[in-house]
């Protein structure tokens, strides 16, 4: 009897400390919107802001990129893993609720967020060690900011991806301008203009994402990656490669595509975007229809600066292209349509935003070239 009495409260300890280590835990999850590991010779990102479907706030953005320009050099990190909590997405945008009442406050986070934003895709784009992102969910906007450029990209069939920035007044930037137009003949302006939504297997037939990994063998792909010893890029794409070959889930279907890929490249050539909506409308099949008819929801401003942005950042470096894209969120936030569409999109969501200007006709040629004149002292720099 008393040897119990005397068990009991060393158990009990031992269960209130393992409660409190959990509820420390817990606390520090909870705070934390970004969490970075070392994993082995691995830097792991998780974004974790499940609940918000991990969208990208100025704060996340603070912690990405000093660490990985400290990985980067950091002879005890051979690889970056960036993936995202909660199992529904990898990373669903930027967090814009934020920027647009920033803007409407004329507080600094319009100009910080984007310039922030773009240095870190940047810093993915040019990065020298091998950077894997599993875009297991939803990948849009800022998520794409934070894979695309990177050298592997590993979609599952979780993933739906999107570039849907001509709904809410934006374009598609985070480098959308480069990675765009660089996809097979004029897939990349249909995507950038209607927002078309392309899932699982299909984000790597289109190009958006270097391997296709069914859900279920994620955990154990990122297990082998960070068992790695001393990765070479070649290391990583053959275990990547591994898992794609035994990842045969939709393998027999076609590329969702692939039935309009002709029509898309011939319906969306033309040198304006009233062209394009000309060609659409000429055209009278029930898929040229449906492209019509998604263009005339679309933000005009939008629609125009898109077209622009693609067509210049074929020819540019992604450098190049980010200034750019720079210019252009500056005069999104000065100009209506960004609000407005976000109003209707994202806080209201009465789905029926007022475009100013209401139609592409409107929308002068002046216009639309200043938003990409030079910021001067103001411009990014990478």
């Amino acid at each position: 009897m008393s040897s119990g009495v005397l068990r009991t409260p060393s158990r009990l300890r031992s269960f209130w400390r393992l409660q409190r280590i959990q509820g420390h835990m817990m606390s520090g999850q909870a705070a934390a919107d970004v969490l970075l590991e070392k994993v082995g010779n691995a830097g792991v990102i998780t974004l974790n802001r499940p609940k918000a479907l991990n969208a990208l706030n100025l704060s996340m953005i603070r912690q990405i990129y000093p660490q990985l320009k400290k990985w980067e050099t950091d002879n005890q990190t051979d690889i970056v893993i960036i993936k995202g909590a909660g199992g529904k997405a990898f990373c669903a945008g930027g967090d814009i609720r934020a920027v647009t009442e920033a803007g409407k406050a004329g507080d600094s986070l319009a100009q910080d967020f984007f310039r922030e934003e773009y240095i870190v895709n940047n810093t993915i784009g040019t990065y020298k060690k091998p950077y894997i992102a599993l875009i297991d969910g939803i990948t849009m906007g800022g998520g794409v900011g934070l894979s695309v450029h990177g050298r592997f990209r590993v979609a599952t069939e979780k993933t739906l991806f999107a570039m849907p920035e001509t709904a809410i007044g934006l374009f598609p930037d985070v480098g959308g301008g480069y990675f765009l137009p660089r996809l097979p003949g004029r897939l990349g302006l249909f995507l950038a203009l209607t927002g078309f939504r392309l899932r699982g297997r299909d984000v790597l037939r289109a190009g958006v994402a270097s391997h296709f990994v069914e859900s279920e063998k994620i955990l154990a792909l990122e297990k082998e990656l960070v068992d790695l010893r001393s990765p070479s890029t070649e290391a990583v794409s053959r275990v990547l490669d591994s898992y794609q070959d035994q990842s045969s889930l939709d393998a027999e279907k076609p590329f969702v595509l692939e039935p309009h890929v002709e029509d898309i490249n011939r319906l969306f050539t033309s040198n304006s975007v009233e062209g394009i909506l000309e060609n659409l409308r000429a055209d009278g099949s029930a898929f040229a229809k449906k492209q019509a008819e998604t263009l005339s929801k679309m933000s005009p401003m939008s629609l125009k600066i898109t077209y622009q942005q693609l067509s210049k950042g074929a020819s540019l470096s992604l450098q190049d292209v980010l200034v750019m894209e720079y210019r252009l969120s500056q005069a999104c936030m000065r100009g209506c349509d960004f609000h407005e569409g976000v109003r209707a999109v994202l806080i209201d969501k009465d789905q029926s935003p007022k475009w100013k200007p209401s139609s592409l006709e409107e929308v002068s040629e002046q216009s639309v070239k200043d938003c990409f004149s030079s910021l001067g002292a103001e411009d990014l720099r990478l």
